[in-house]
């Protein structure tokens, strides 16, 4: 949601308070899907999606993605700015003092079914957390904070601890010597990663970290708003994120691409010769619900700027780690795509290419949506806060469209 219109003037000191019906409230506005109505104001994430431009506290996503590391832009989003050496030391310092997941619950984790879908298993195990923290309820912005680190530190090992749980492996303890990117990789696979890989997995990190109010972070401002908890908070916007309609597109990705392979293989050729019908034949049948995954966004109307360098990088992993085909089938999809549909503003997004970078670092196809959220934790947290600062009670109205004065009809008489 692009944060370029003037917001609404903030409530006075004398205004009611939350809850309370203000004397001459303003008119509703509708519109459906709330799209172009500003809810929040934030400092973290500026879009705008005809020009293709998205900042980090005013810093282009593609400088970030070149030059910075998640660390340091999770420092950024929560402090908006920079920081200076010593700073980001000491925060990496205290961000990998909360790798290691409470006593007892590698346990729990280990209870759960293993065909469970991974991002159930996380919201349920986020959600539980909770019940691990002495002060659960407490929402002072500083303990706040805290709580968000511990959260962000301890995902990493929810979803690895899952993984193996499931694969029938051991745990693997976290490293707090390792980068974020890399100690997940390490207890994922129970070996340190490549500097390649772990460089391909944090840009992915950045790249995912916050996007203005999309769905999942609108959901966790909306809870926070109601002074419930910062648990409550990333549950509810893990619960929001699974939607296919929101983070599930990189793994719907993934399996068209399987499902190209396959389709080849079925009829003896090569996959590059029959992506350009397949491609054609699922445009023509778009009245029919067919979708090309990964192309197209409620915002952007020019390329996802995520995808720009995505792309570029994509490639690199892809040739590193002997995934060049993906790379070029999905280069196809996009020349085609381009040639049919680009000058109605449908390019690809940041799922697009996430895909293949994420199937290039062995990432398995259910984790894909799962690593969203494991970096997107620093947005949600990081609204959370700003809500926290100032906070109102969100209390949206409904346009009603049913009827008016209907009679009660007496059961016998129905």
């Amino acid at each position: 949601m692009s944060t370029t219109m003037t917001p609404p003037s903030s409530p006075s000191p004398t205004s009611s308070p939350a809850g309370a019906v203000a004397a001459n409230p303003p008119a509703p506005t509708w519109s459906k899907g709330l799209e172009g109505i500003i809810a929040a104001e934030t400092k973290m994430s500026f879009i705008d999606g005809a020009k293709g431009i998205l900042e980090y506290v005013g810093i282009p996503i593609d400088d970030l993605a070149r030059n910075s590391s998640f660390e340091e832009t999770v420092y950024l989003l929560w402090n908006g700015r920079l920081p200076k050496r010593a700073e980001l030391e000491a925060f990496t310092q205290e961000l990998r003092g909360n790798y290691e997941l409470p006593a007892g619950f590698v346990d729990r984790i280990q209870t759960c079914p293993k065909a469970a879908a991974p991002m159930h298993m996380l919201r349920t195990m986020v959600s539980s957390l909770s019940m691990y923290d002495a002060n659960p309820d407490a929402n002072d912005i500083p303990t706040a904070r805290k709580k968000a680190l511990a959260i962000l530190g301890q995902t990493p090992a929810i979803i690895a601890a899952f993984d193996r749980h499931r694969r029938g492996l051991p745990f693997v303890a976290p490293r707090k010597d390792l980068s974020f990117a890399a100690n997940f990789l390490y207890m994922l696979n129970g070996k340190e990663p490549t500097e390649a890989v772990t460089r391909a997995f944090d840009v992915c990190m950045i790249l995912h970290a916050d996007h203005g109010l999309n769905n999942s972070t609108f959901t966790a401002r909306v809870i926070i708003s109601t002074l419930s908890d910062m648990y409550s908070a990333i549950t509810g916007a893990i619960g929001s994120l699974r939607g296919p309609l929101h983070g599930g597109a990189n793994e719907e990705v993934m399996e068209m691409l399987n499902e190209i392979e396959q389709l080849a293989k079925s009829q003896n050729k090569a996959p590059m010769d029959i992506i350009e019908p397949f491609i054609m034949d699922r445009l023509a049948r778009r009245n029919e619900g067919a979708r090309i995954m990964g192309f197209g966004h409620r915002v952007y109307k020019t390329i996802d700027p995520r995808a720009t360098f995505l792309k570029t990088f994509s490639k690199q992993i892809a040739t590193d780690t002997g995934n060049l085909k993906l790379y070029e089938m999905s280069s196809r999809i996009e020349d085609i795509m381009k040639r049919e549909v680009g000058a109605k503003g449908i390019y690809p997004n940041v799922d697009f290419y996430s895909a293949t970078t994420y199937h290039s670092i062995g990432l398995k196809l259910d984790l894909f949506t799962p690593m969203f959220a494991m970096s997107r934790i620093s947005g949600w947290a990081g609204h959370v806060l700003e809500q926290l600062d100032g906070n109102r009670l969100f209390r949206p109205t409904t346009k009603y469209v049913g009827p008016h004065d209907a009679p009660y009809v007496p059961m016998d008489k129905r």
